[in-house]
């Protein structure tokens, strides 16, 4: 367990009572100073990734060493994702509500001197609207927040995510102190109920339900009874559940707190990807905060209600994201499926009553019992209530972190929140559900986000990856990754995965050559149908839907690999030639200092060359072709 010792500890009395923490979070807001001035850093992954720790020690080296003279110095506060990852690293400047963008290590001194000391903006660091080219100043004026509903995410980028004390004076443990001193375990579940949560991790299940079916499960087979968090987020392009329990550890937290509250449960369990280390840490820095302040442990809020829980760290297989197989897991066992004779709300870890609900899940449970049910219901659409958050990836100008309400149009993600494709072309495609799910093609663009819509449309909601494709994205070799992804992952426990899986990749791949017939297409789809109902577990039900969904909106696309012997998109290596254009080409040698196979011959300034037979079509040229000299056909 990460040690309390390298984390920020907290001082303060172990709390005893509902009141007293409603005492401390006043006193915490009555502790801080609303005209500080706080110089906020974004420290999710993605920042990271780009030196925002970099940043931020800046900032501390040359705010210590700077002649500010204010009555409060400048105050530093690092925090999770702030959402708009394109444009990491991200600093705010609070309370003025400055919106500074990529911002660098050289960055710092300027921001310094113009703003803390002098009070100004520096505009070249502020983001710059496309549509109207004025530079925005706050955070509250870009689009791609404006256009949002931040609910889930309401914390996240304001809240230090490995203080306690920030969390508590953001609203913490608010629903958790209600649920003790005044609500029964009936009224928490009639609360979830009334909400119409339906499960983020993919299947959409009413939550209320899964939890009412577990307290009837209860009555007949007595406790133990457990509560899992399934952080096992293994999507392509999804990073949405990594997001909150790096940002708002809290919420993921306390929402499994009252889930074992609800249905008297002592032991809960985080099953958490181990290639997500930061998340893992700021959890167990959490968690260990909350034990110090009796908001985790025995007797909490010394209410006689005990719980505890702990991580386990996912091995890397993607069909640890099922239930059966995570519990497996979890049991000390390979991480396999097995048939589902009995719900997991009956039978789950080790034969017991089980609720199992994904990251996003549970962060949304403190929220519906602080407000209220109804208020949550309120949110979205009938049947899709409440918000939901979207990883925005692929071909678009905003990459981030979306949360919108359930309902909305793909066309208000993807070109009102996300900008549209980069140059200003419609959208070709956008594929939900991760590999599993479907591609919702452009003129399907008014198609609302919700669970039964996107179903309809041939897709599904899955756990909220949005992955943007335009014209130079193939479906079929769209579709030939997806369907190569899950071929890997497959448990292979059963014959339609084991087979099936792989005899569609085969087909795609012949596709992808030039290589078919109109029927192959018929028994491609044949073949997806009998995958679909034969399949043991979830990963291999689903697999087909990338192939149907390109077939169903794309099949000329399909029968021009094999009928033309052409990739429409430029993509399929047998089926393109790169060649170079000599009126656009000015001979500057890029491109052959590139090639990995030293096919492009020529003199520098005069035009070049490429020898067709010895290229093996990676591309490399026209990325580093600053003329767009190179074409292919």
């Amino acid at each position: 367990m990460y040690s309390l010792n390298s984390a920020l500890r907290v001082d303060t009395p172990r709390l005893d009572s509902a009141e007293a923490l409603n005492a401390y979070r006043e006193n915490l807001i009555a502790g801080q100073d609303p005209n500080q001035t706080l110089v906020v850093v974004c420290h999710g992954t993605g920042c990271m990734a780009n030196g925002s720790n970099r940043v931020t020690a800046a900032f501390q080296n040359a705010i210590e060493g700077a002649d500010i003279k204010a009555k409060v110095m400048p105050g530093i506060k690092t925090t999770g994702c702030q959402g708009f990852c394109s444009r990491g690293p991200l600093v705010l400047i609070r309370p003025q509500g400055l919106f500074y963008q990529r911002v660098k290590e050289k960055d710092v001194e300027e921001i310094i001197q113009r703003t803390l000391i002098e009070g100004q903006p520096v505009e070249r660091l502020l983001y710059k609207d496309p549509q109207t080219g004025k530079r925005i100043h706050t955070e509250q004026e870009i689009p791609f927040y404006k256009l949002q509903e931040r609910v889930v995410l309401h914390n996240i980028g304001k809240i230090d995510p490995t203080d306690i004390t920030d969390a508590i004076a953001a609203g913490a443990y608010r629903a958790l102190a209600k649920a003790l001193s005044g609500m029964t375990l009936e009224q928490v579940v009639s609360e979830v109920e009334q909400s119409g949560l339906r499960g983020r991790g993919g299947a959409g299940f009413p939550t209320g339900r899964k939890w009412r079916s577990a307290m009837a499960a209860i009555e007949k087979k007595g406790r133990p009874v457990y509560v899992v968090v399934n952080g096992d987020e293994g999507d392509p392009g999804a990073f949405m559940d990594r997001t909150i329990m790096e940002g708002d550890p809290h919420s993921v937290l306390e929402g499994l707190i009252l889930g074992a509250y609800a249905l008297g449960a002592e032991q809960g369990y985080l099953y958490v990807r181990a290639e997500y280390p930061l998340a893992i840490q700021h959890l167990e820095i959490a968690m260990a905060q909350a034990r110090e302040l009796g908001l985790l442990g025995e007797n909490i809020l010394n209410s006689g209600f005990s719980f505890d829980a702990r991580i386990n760290r996912g091995a890397g297989a993607f069909v640890c994201g099922e239930s059966t197989a995570l519990f497996t897991s979890i049991e000390g066992k390979p991480g396999n499926p097995r048939p589902k004779y009995t719900r997991s709300v009956e039978e789950g870890l080790w034969g017991r009553p089980t609720i199992l609900n994904n990251v996003e899940t549970w962060a949304n449970v403190p929220l519906i019992i602080d407000k209220g049910g109804d208020w949550y219901a309120g949110l979205g659409v009938p049947h899709s209530t409440g918000t939901k958050v979207f990883s925005l990836v692929g071909k678009v100008n905003n990459v981030g972190l979306v949360e919108v309400p359930m309902g909305v149009p793909v066309s208000h993600i993807v070109e009102a929140i996300g900008g549209g494709v980069p140059g200003g072309a419609p959208f070709k495609a956008v594929q939900t559900g991760g590999p599993s799910g479907g591609c919702i093609p452009y003129h399907l663009k008014e198609t609302p986000v919700d669970f039964d819509s996107l179903t309809k449309a041939g897709s599904m909601m899955g756990s909220g990856a949005m992955i943007v494709m335009d014209d130079s994205d193939c479906v079929v070799d769209v579709a030939r990754y997806f369907l190569r992804f899950l071929e890997e992952e497959s448990c292979g426990k059963c014959l339609p995965c084991r087979l099936g899986l792989t005899r569609m990749r085969e087909m795609l791949d012949a596709f992808s050559k030039g290589v078919g017939t109109e029927r192959d297409i018929e028994d491609l789809i044949s073949l997806s149908q009998a995958i679909q109902d034969g399949a043991l577990c979830a990963l291999g039900s689903s697999a087909p839907n990338p192939v149907l969904t390109t077939i169903n909106y794309f099949r000329d696309e399909y029968r021009a690999h094999f009928s033309d012997h052409k990739c429409p998109a430029g993509v399929c290596k047998d089926l393109i030639t790169f060649s170079i254009d000599p009126d656009a080409c000015t001979g500057c040698r890029s491109c052959a200092r590139q090639c990995p196979n030293n096919c492009i011959s020529g003199e520098k300034k005069q035009p070049h060359v490429i020898d067709a037979n010895q290229c093996i079509r990676c591309g490399i040229c026209k990325e580093t072709c600053k003329f767009d000299a190179v074409r292919v056909s």
